[in-house]
């Protein structure tokens, strides 16, 4: 049995991508109430993002990729937890 008590020594990849995706989140709400505090209406994104100029398209397409990579998460733990579910009911999916 573990020690609970002692810090695990690395933690997993999906653990940081959803603390990611919660900071990245949180983050955006909360620049949306502060502008909305300050000027009354939301900020347009797209008008924000074309002012980037050419970093516009690095931008949007981090965004993609972080989407992409969660998605493909998504699908992978969703594949695993079916495969392991099939596994114990005793058969096996896709053999």
């Amino acid at each position: 049995m573990n020690n609970l008590n002692q810090a695990p020594e690395d933690w997993p990849l999906g653990n940081i991508l959803w603390f990611a995706v919660l900071v990245w989140f949180s983050s955006s709400l909360l620049s949306q109430s502060a502008y909305i505090a300050i000027h009354g209406l939301p900020y347009d994104a797209v008008s924000m993002l074309e002012s980037l100029g050419p970093f516009y398209y690095v931008v949007i397409l981090l965004e993609l990729i972080v989407w992409g990579g969660l998605l493909v998460m998504g699908y992978l733990k969703f594949a695993r937890a079916r495969r392991a579910r099939s596994m114990r009911a005793g058969h096996v999916v896709g053999a």
